[in-house]
């Protein structure tokens, strides 16, 4: 048997599943956003013409499988699996959402790692021959996650200033056994950490050690280095988070330079935009991926991607009981070559 297994925790795919498909949905702010050509649907209207926020969100992860699906000439009965969640209870968002569709159905939930960690099952499943055609998806809603994590939007409650604006953003990525790639090559399962961050409007800080866990892991294990990539690129630890990843690479001696960015710092414009320390939501390093980065890959941008989004695992009942806040973040490479 062909162990395809790298030291503790990561995986080298035989053969390395394509992106076949890939598409996005945001809303009226990252409409304004410096990213916002490589959207596929902006809508100024955060209902997306439903009666709730709730729905709202389903309605998105609805339009952008839709989308993903078009884009690749496929129906729903073409694929074998859907691999989704968002940060909804019970993962509302994704379930409703799919509901009509007839696709079997893994329901996930990273909290903001949702991305990664959907495309890093749907990538052994094909790897191993458990799937031909498979689709990530996930989505968040600033409206939805305020309402429950925090407060209701018309409380208007002050943001502090390590706080991050919930992305309200959807993306889908369909993978395939055949396909003009990019490809994933490598994923690497992250492991929970934990320092004790308690701030539940601090997630930058609490998820910055998890990412700082898992890329060693991942560059332990494969044998490789930071300047082999294009690009390695967190999804929503912000501006301190961000900064906080950076100088424990420092302290080991590594300097990670200009090739290591976050999806939380590209979202948004934050000197125009009032975002305070940067994006989050599973629909950030969703949209930014499913538009910015796979589009970039596609055009021979970048060739070597490393994408690890981070997850902060506390529940509002958590938060009241006074827990800290754990952190998760899965890493996937993404290659241009297979």
């Amino acid at each position: 048997m062909n162990n395809k297994r790298l030291g503790g925790q990561t995986v080298a795919l035989q053969t390395p599943p394509s992106v076949l498909s890939f598409s996005n949905i945001g809303g009226k702010f990252e409409g304004e956003g410096p990213l916002a050509s490589y959207f596929d649907e902006l809508n100024e209207d955060s209902f997306f013409g439903e009666k709730t926020w709730e729905k709202a969100e389903s309605a998105m992860q609805k339009k952008v499988l839709q989308r993903a699906l078009g884009k690749a000439n496929l129906r729903p009965g073409d694929l074998d699996y859907i691999l989704a969640g968002d940060l909804l209870n019970q993962c509302i968002g994704s379930s409703f959402s799919l509901r009509e569709f007839g696709i079997p159905f893994y329901g996930l939930y990273g909290a903001c790692s949702t991305m990664g960690e959907s495309l890093a099952l749907a990538s052994m499943l094909i790897d191993g021959g458990f799937a031909r055609r498979a689709a990530a998806m996930t989505s968040s809603h600033f409206c939805t996650a305020e309402r429950q994590y925090r407060m209701p939007v018309p409380y208007g409650s002050q943001r502090t200033p390590t706080a991050q604006w919930t992305a309200t953003a959807a993306g889908c990525t369909i993978l395939s056994d055949d396909g003009p790639g990019p490809y994933i090559t490598h994923v690497t399962c992250g492991r929970i950490v934990d320092k004790g961050i308690t701030d539940a409007n601090n997630m930058g800080a609490a998820m910055a050690p998890a990412a700082y866990s898992t890329l060693s892991a991942f560059f332990r294990d494969t044998g490789t280095r930071p300047e082999e990539y294009d690009l390695i690129i967190t999804g929503d630890l912000g501006e301190l988070g961000h900064g906080i990843v950076r100088e424990f690479f420092q302290k080991d001696g590594v300097d990670l330079g200009e090739r290591f960015q976050d999806c939380g710092l590209l979202l948004y414009d934050r000197e125009n935009q009032d975002m305070h320390a940067g994006a989050s939501g599973c629909g950030c390093s969703a949209s930014v991926l499913n538009g910015y980065l796979l589009t970039g890959m596609r055009k021979g941008r970048w060739k070597k991607v490393l994408f690890a989004p981070t997850g902060a695992l506390l529940s509002p009942t958590s938060s009241f009981q006074g827990e800290s806040v754990p952190g998760i973040c899965h890493a996937v490479s993404l290659s241009a070559e297979r």
